[in-house]
C-alpha cells in the first residue's frame, strides 16, 4: 500500500529550448525528467542520455545525438529503458544485445 506518491515532473524541455542552447565552456546537462537529458558539449555538439541505477550502481546509456534522435524518439527511449528496469533488466545490456543482432543481419 502506498501512503504517499511523488510527482516527478517529466517532459520539461522543449524544442524551442534545445534550439536557443548555446555552448559553454564546459559540458552542461539540461533535464527533461526521470533521469532523461541533453549532455551539451563546449563543441555545440548534443547528446541524449539516461541516468538510472542497476544493481544498486548508478549507470548512464546514451540514447543517440540531437537532432538525429528527436525529443520524442529520446522520450520513447527512456520509457522503453524503464519498462526494462521495471521488469529486472538491465537497459545498456538489451541495447549492446540488439546492436550485436543488428550486425550478424548485415554480415550475413
Amino acid at each position: 500500500m502506498i501512503l504517499w506518491k511523488i510527482n516527478v515532473p517529466t517532459n520539461i524541455l522543449k524544442y524551442e529550448q534545445i534550439r536557443a542552447i548555446q555552448p559553454s565552456v564546459r559540458p552542461f546537462k539540461l533535464t527533461d525528467g526521470r533521469g532523461l537529458y541533453l549532455l551539451v558539449m563546449p563543441n555545440g555538439s548534443k547528446y541524449w542520455q539516461l541516468a538510472y541505477r542497476f544493481t544498486r550502481k548508478q549507470k548512464t546509456l546514451s540514447l543517440g545525438v540531437y537532432p538525429k534522435i528527436s525529443l520524442e524518439a529520446a522520450r520513447a527511449g527512456r520509457d522503453e529503458a524503464r519498462r526494462i528496469l521495471a521488469n529486472g533488466g538491465n537497459p545498456m545490456e538489451a541495447k549492446r544485445a540488439a546492436i550485436k543482432l543488428k550486425r550478424e543481419k548485415v554480415n550475413v
